[in-house]
């Protein structure tokens, strides 16, 4: 059984570019380590400062937590956000050429 998470929360106007690079930073990490049984996507919404995250993980607990990276990104993260963090478990029902 996989285990599932939605993460949403909407930035600062003037911190959403920074936002951005620091998620960019995670998936360039992600993708040296390339951990096994791990899916993950993260979405900038057409606001321009709304953010979802999703994931998908097989094994025990949560590689992110692993990443230098992630960890820069969780760094001030209460500075750049004025709504949210909204996390929430799910369960994947389907998908298409997606995870």
């Amino acid at each position: 059984m996989s285990d599932a998470f939605v993460v949403r929360y909407v930035t600062r106007h003037d911190r959403a570019d920074e936002n951005q690079k620091l998620i960019e930073n995670v998936f360039a990490q992600l993708a040296i380590q390339t951990p096994q049984d791990f899916q993950y996507a993260s979405f900038r919404l057409a606001d321009g400062v709304g953010f979802v995250h999703l994931g998908l993980s097989g094994g025990a607990g949560n590689p992110l937590s692993e990443l230098g990276a992630f960890e820069q990104f969780q760094r001030e993260f209460g500075e750049r956000v004025v709504d949210g963090p909204v996390a929430s478990g799910a369960r994947l029902i389907g998908s298409y050429e997606f995870l």
